[in-house]
């Protein structure tokens, strides 16, 4: 299973650059251009809302392709002031609808860690034929406790 790996900075130029590496690494891939919208969106995610988006922060992307499952992973710097979620924003706001869009995308979405990183991992089927679009949250002991250590 050929697992891809990127660390990007956390400057929001970047994440042109993460969509760009995810096509080009994912070339020809039947879920390229899906990969690459979610790789964006989580990407962005990260930086608004984490230190990734900080001076020195980064975020890391993860690309695993096997015969069945293509997983995109998008790791954040830590510091989020809560763990991501599906928003319903009313019809007029100007954000909160990425990772609805990630989980309308992904047959399957997850998000581990706490407040010291977050992973969020999509999930798509080959063939796509399941049409659930489940969002797990795992927290560890140390994130459903409210402790910050790192």
């Amino acid at each position: 299973m050929p697992t891809h790996r990127r660390t990007f900075p956390g400057d929001p130029q970047q994440l042109h650059a993460a969509r760009s590496w995810t096509r080009a690494t994912l070339d020809g891939h039947p879920h390229s251009e899906d990969a690459a919208l979610i790789v964006t969106e989580l990407g962005t995610n990260a930086l608004v809302h984490t230190a990734s988006g900080d001076a020195a922060g980064t975020f890391h992307v993860t690309l695993t392709v096997s015969e069945l499952i293509l997983a995109i992973a998008v790791t954040d710097s830590g510091d989020a002031k809560a763990a991501p979620e599906v928003q319903h924003p009313s019809p007029n706001t100007t954000h909160g609808r990425g990772l609805a869009m990630v989980a309308a995308l992904a047959d399957s979405v997850l998000v581990q860690g706490n407040n010291c990183g977050r992973t969020v991992i999509a999930e798509l089927r080959i063939p796509a034929g399941r049409n659930s679009h489940a969002v797990t949250t795992e927290l560890s002991a140390d994130a459903r406790s409210g402790d910050r250590r790192c």
